[in-house]
């Protein structure tokens, strides 16, 4: 285009000066050859004249659209102008490798605690391929991976990359995103360290972060991290156990920011929950639309299952696991796969054994363990199987973002520990006592909401279906606005503070007052 402008501009001056020269040819034969002369004397000049026009519109030309282009890596805009990422550009920090690659770089140094995570971290974090097809749980499925519960650090990051509004520029962006491995981070120095060894790489990047142009903007209100573990992994110093732990959360830094993390300590603080990640990361819509048709077919034999193991450490008032594990085994409905704590174990990490489990029950229980939430919870869903929750923090305190907020029975069962355990409620009761269209609608329900709870695969990206990662992100977005507006924005508080009847019991919405008392 640049060659074609200098032509031009050259044969336009060259056509005038050939003009001028004709002209001259008409006077007097002295004069005519002085303009000739000065004519041929004067056409140097004119062409380096032409020569400085071109490098000028040249340099004009190269700063002008070399600034349009490089403002956003895709560009979204509609046939009539419209800037489809308007408000939605997200910059993302060029991280020096010691908070990201380098941590994972070493992943052996875990395998004494968590296996082989270097096996995790393989296919962009989503682990090995399940390859094997012979017990037909996942026959011809594509998208199915041995993914580690702790390896959302990694995953996010790479689909990350493929987001479309990320932008070149911090001033137009929305929000800012650190990809900073601070799950990876926790394990690597957790065992055998003091806490200064532990927080060295969190107290890093809080200096690195806070001598950047992009946090001055906000003060870091409007930059967001994943950190893939429970929100109590990284505040030590709100934990009863001194030595477990990073600091992250209460540090200058981690403090401004909003964090993703598979479960939120409900302190009001900034950490957000996110769906811990399945099994299953879907390459294109085709791949969920096939999926959750196979499930909706489903035949399930069971009325309800339970996959895990006894948690008698855990605190009294969330102990409820050993009930839930008494009422399945004296239960003819109730089909359960018991899982060793040894290490090296592998009873509930075969994903053919926990898919094939779910897809053949109705209802999947899920009460809490070391913490409220489970992994299983998100597992069951992807199967199909409706969930059944025994404390408000396994999940209606916590995934406001991929979760419905208005109604949660309308896809789940919510029965109260503190009746089973108290009470000795019937959990097959409350089950049974449900009539068969409700339980069809929430399946239903559940099936609907698959694609909200699971991440599809970094390496590609869904049309016009949204995963976790789209989910979240529109909720960071969201957050960030608000306090731009001047709002005061947290995760949410304790269960404690929630009015009493806030979360209605599936037993008070089903069950006759008979059945009720026939319990007790």
């Amino acid at each position: 285009m640049h060659l074609n402008l200098a032509n031009s501009i050259i044969q336009l001056l060259t056509k005038s000066s050939r003009k001028a020269h004709s002209r001259a040819r008409s006077r007097r034969a002295v004069e005519a050859k002085g303009m000739e002369k000065a004519a041929a004397n004067a056409l140097p000049p004119l062409r380096f004249l032409a020569v400085l026009a071109v490098t000028a519109w040249t340099f004009f030309l190269y700063f002008h659209f070399s600034v349009i282009s490089g403002t956003v890596e895709v560009s979204h805009g509609d046939d009539d102008g419209a800037d489809r990422c308007r408000g939605r550009y997200i910059y993302m920090h060029d991280l020096p490798p010691r908070f990201n690659a380098d941590i994972i770089s070493n992943c052996r140094k875990t395998e004494d605690h968590w296996g082989d995570m270097c096996g995790a971290l393989s296919n962009a974090g989503l682990g090995r391929p399940l390859a094997d097809r012979t017990d037909g749980v996942l026959k011809s499925e594509a998208g199915w991976y041995a993914t580690h519960q702790f390896a959302l650090d990694s995953i996010f990051h790479n689909r990350m990359k493929q987001y479309e509004c990320l932008t070149n520029h911090s001033a137009v962006a929305a929000a800012v995103f650190v990809p900073f491995y601070a799950g990876f981070d926790f394990v690597r120095y957790h065992w055998g360290y003091d806490n200064a060894a532990r927080d060295a790489a969190s107290v890093d990047l809080t200096k690195w972060l806070m001598a950047r142009p992009e946090w001055r903007r906000m003060g870091g209100r409007d930059h967001f991290l994943v950190a893939g573990r429970t929100g109590w992994d990284f505040r030590r110093s709100n934990n009863v156990n001194p030595d477990w732990g990073t600091d992250l959360l209460v540090m200058p830094a981690g403090r401004n920011m909003s964090v993703l993390v598979l479960e939120s300590a409900m302190l009001h603080g900034n950490d957000y929950p996110v769906p811990y990640p399945t099994y299953f990361h879907p390459r294109s819509d085709a791949d969920v639309l096939r999926w959750q048709d196979r499930v909706r077919g489903q035949h399930r034999t069971w009325l309800m299952a339970f996959v895990g193991a006894p948690r008698p450490d855990v605190p009294i008032n969330i102990r409820v696991r050993d009930h839930v594990i008494a009422q399945c085994k004296a239960s003819s409905a109730c089909t359960m796969l018991g899982c060793a704590r040894a290490t090296g174990s592998t009873q509930c990490h075969t994903p053919g054994n926990i898919m094939r489990l779910f897809q053949k029950t109705t209802f999947c229980l899920q009460p809490p363990g070391d913490t409220c939430t489970r992994r299983s919870a998100f597992d069951s869903m992807v199967a199909g199987c409706i969930p059944v929750f025994f404390h408000p923090g396994s999940a209606y305190k916590q995934y406001r973002w991929h979760l419905p907020m208005d109604d949660h029975l309308r896809y789940s069962v919510y029965i109260p520990d503190a009746d089973v355990r108290e009470r000795n409620v019937s959990i097959e009761a409350v089950l049974r006592a449900i009539p068969p269209a409700t339980v069809e609608r929430m399946r239903e329900e559940v099936i609907r909401l698959i694609p909200r709870v699971l991440y599809a695969d970094p390496r590609s990206k869904l049309e016009t279906v949204k995963d976790a990662v789209d989910v979240a992100v529109e909720g960071i977005l969201d957050t960030v606005a608000r306090i731009n507006n001047g709002e005061y924005v947290d995760s949410g508080g304790p269960v404690t503070e929630d009015p009493p009847n806030l979360f209605a019991s599936t037993e008070s919405r089903f069950r006759p007052v008979q059945s009720v008392q026939a319990d007790q």
